[in-house]
């Protein structure tokens, strides 16, 4: 599918066509494109100074929903701290925080059940975007504990301390190989500009065998059937990869969009599960306003459990979002209320409770996968 880019998205449009007309197959491959279209620094998407969550932005998360979901995430961590005794108390990080309030959420909680933790804690946020490290600095003022680094200067700070480090739809939003088969040959998908009609356009192009798509596609032993397209993720691989190096006692819990490979991979996702976010529309293409919609692929978690392995984390636990919060005792904050006023707190609490475990399928789409060392 093609589409005209329109004004607002001319100046991405331009360097991605600049990047194009320099490859040696005028294309460059879909992952490309896409971290391009996402993380071009000052024209991608993350990088705009506009709202992606919530109403007035692109789509919703589980944080839009209340205050529920920081608050189990904290009592949880709590928890978890206690596993790891000694002179140094754990230190936290949020990788990708987006306008942080989740880790105000976590942090009000931590206060609030730990408060000796939370007097000495050292809680970093690692955040690329400089339009949403703003956010978190706007968001996350009160609390003093809380640094902020790029993901280069996080791993080099590593200390020994325990460390619990989370994300919340990180992954899922890493740039990915779309590869297809086709006549009974792999493909992988790059992008072209098509003059004629001033747009871009998909070129098909033989996968390269010593490539990283080529390599995940063996090392997850990915059965592609004919006609089919996947994503290929091996950046999400690599971060658990990278996490494990860093944390030497800790957790790492991942939230995010996906499921294991054996769903991903299935008969009846012949399409795979790319698809894009803008105004609150799903879209599956790519090519329109680059720049000003997300891009988002599931993740597969049966990669990122093996990738934990090989990094020395054993796995925890690896269940719903829904499953995560009962297990977690979210039941435990509805409120009892006359009922006479709807609008009211403890409506609205009860509300986002049943939201977050009945009202759609994010309950059941995202999952919490937690890997300790």
């Amino acid at each position: 599918m093609t589409r005209m880019p329109n004004n607002a998205s001319g100046a991405i449009t331009e360097a991605i066509r600049s990047d194009i007309e320099r490859s040696p197959n005028r294309a460059i491959p879909f992952r490309d494109y896409m971290e391009l279209c996402l993380y071009h620094d000052p024209h991608g998407y993350y990088n705009r100074s506009e709202a992606k969550v919530g109403k007035d932005g692109d789509f919703y998360t589980s944080v839009s929903i209340g205050t529920i979901m920081g608050e189990i995430l904290g009592a949880y961590l709590v928890r978890l701290a206690s596993r790891f005794e000694g002179n140094r108390p754990p230190k936290i990080a949020e990788w990708g925080g987006g306008t942080g309030r989740l880790s105000r959420l976590v942090l009000d909680t931590i206060r609030k059940r730990a408060p000796d933790w939370y007097d000495r804690l050292d809680y970093m946020m690692v955040e690329r975007s400089p339009y949403h490290r703003m956010r978190q600095l706007e968001e996350l003022g009160e609390h003093r504990c809380v640094r902020f680094a790029g993901p280069d200067d996080w791993l080099s700070e590593a200390d020994g301390s325990p460390l619990l480090v989370f994300s919340n739809e990180l992954l899922d939003a890493f740039p990915v190989h779309r590869i297809e088969r086709k006549d009974g040959k792999l493909l992988e998908w790059y992008v072209g500009w098509d003059e004629p009609g001033s747009c871009f356009r998909t070129v098909l192009l033989p996968l390269d065998p010593d490539g990283a798509a080529a390599a995940y596609i063996q090392r997850e032993r990915i059965t592609i059937r004919e006609g089919q397209w996947i994503e290929a993720n091996p950046a999400a691989s690599d971060w658990i990869g990278r996490m494990g190096a860093a944390i030497e006692r800790g957790v790492l819990v991942t939230i995010d969009y996906g499921d294991v490979a054996e769903e991903l991979y299935a008969a009846h996702r012949m399409r795979g599960t790319f698809l894009c976010y803008r105004n609150h529309q799903a879209s599956d293409d790519p090519y329109v306003c680059p720049g000003e919609q997300d891009m988002t692929s599931h993740v597969n978690f049966t990669a990122c459990l093996r990738a934990g392995r090989e990094a020395g984390f054993q796995a925890d636990s690896l269940r719903t979002q829904k499953q995560f919060l009962l297990d977690e005792g979210v039941l435990e904050l509805l409120v009892a209320h006359s009922g006479t006023d709807p609008f009211g707190p403890e409506a609205r609490r009860n509300r986002a409770v049943r939201q977050l475990l009945l009202g759609d399928s994010m309950s059941e789409l995202f999952k919490v996968l937690v890997q300790i060392k």
